[in-house]
């Protein structure tokens, strides 16, 4: 896992974060995270081939820790 600067450009690369980064900053598990993203709670960006990867714009993590989510 590689380490996030937290003065990057909201448009960088490092404005994103993975699953175990969201569950990091929330104490929580990497399943709690991802039953929020399942359940619509949690936007997310899948990208990759496949896009099976999944990150989280710090933008979209903090709206969903203040409750301001869309279902």
């Amino acid at each position: 896992m590689t380490k996030m600067r937290k003065d990057a450009p909201p448009g960088s690369e490092a404005a994103l974060l993975t699953v175990a980064e969201v569950a990091a900053l929330d104490r929580c598990s990497t399943k709690t995270v991802r039953r929020a993203i399942q359940a619509g709670l949690l936007p997310v960006l899948r990208i990759g081939p496949g896009r099976c990867a999944i990150r989280i714009t710090r933008t979209a993590h903090a709206a969903y820790r203040a409750g301001i989510f869309k279902v």
